[in-house]
């Protein structure tokens, strides 16, 4: 079995002890049953270290860091504004963006957004548990959500905009993606963007208009087939 690895947001310093939180103590002592000198990981951004369990009892649990086994990476700068979907296809776009090593989320209402709200706890349970089953170091920020055009006149200069435009006829092409180190996706609604919204996000200077197939794709499926695309002219 591979070893259990766990996401801790603070500092992490070889050879000192620490308390685990009240649901890594549940998980270690109810779920996965450890027991008192097991071994398993803790992760960040700074890296992650192996440690060991020095004392457990039903609702308290402290390990022990003791050496770093993997360092800190260099993130992909790849970010994704994503308008807002039902509950469960959202679930499955946070999962996947967090796996396919997104560093940001940005949830989006556009004019044609059913959903308006957005649960951030459970979004962050989500991307955090993704994040530990996909070997890596650092779950990607969610960030507020935002209006459309907000999202757009927020937009860095020096970030190029990769819209997954279905009335695209163009491919993506790997010198657009290798010409710029910030890369934001941006993916539509169910029912895809309005004429108005569609013509504000093309005549943006940033924008490269792209197609990602002649079918059309749920957003879900749109947005794993274009963090892919990115990922593999990145060799990522």
């Amino acid at each position: 079995m591979n070893n259990i690895r766990l996401y801790y947001p603070n500092s992490i310093v070889e050879n000192t002890t620490s308390l685990l939180s009240k649901e890594h103590t549940h998980y270690v002592v109810n779920v996965m049953r450890l027991k008192r000198g097991s071994n398993l990981n803790f992760f960040n951004k700074e890296g992650e270290w192996a440690s060991e369990i020095v004392f457990l009892e039903k609702n308290r649990a402290e390990v022990k860091f003791l050496n770093r086994v993997k360092e800190s990476r260099i993130l992909s700068n790849i970010e994704l504004g994503i308008c807002l979907v039902k509950k469960n296809p959202m679930e499955i776009i946070l999962q996947k963006a967090t796996e396919l090593g997104v560093t940001k989320i940005i949830p989006i209402v556009s004019e044609r957004t059913e959903v308006k709200e957005f649960n951030l706890v459970r979004a962050n349970k989500i991307i955090i548990e993704a994040t530990e089953q996909s070997n890596q170091l650092s779950p990607p920020e969610i960030s507020k959500i935002i209006k459309l055009k907000d999202f757009i006149n927020n937009l860095d200069g020096s970030s190029k905009l990769f819209f997954a435009d279905i009335d695209s006829k163009e491919k993506l092409k790997k010198e657009d993606i290798k010409a710029h180190n910030s890369k934001t996706i941006l993916i539509g609604p169910e029912g895809d963007f309005t004429p108005v919204e569609r013509k504000m996000i093309i005549e943006n200077n940033n924008t490269i208009s792209f197609s990602l197939s002649k079918n059309i794709l749920r957003t879900e499926t749109a947005t794993i087939s274009a963090l892919s695309l990115l990922n593999y002219f990145l060799d990522l």
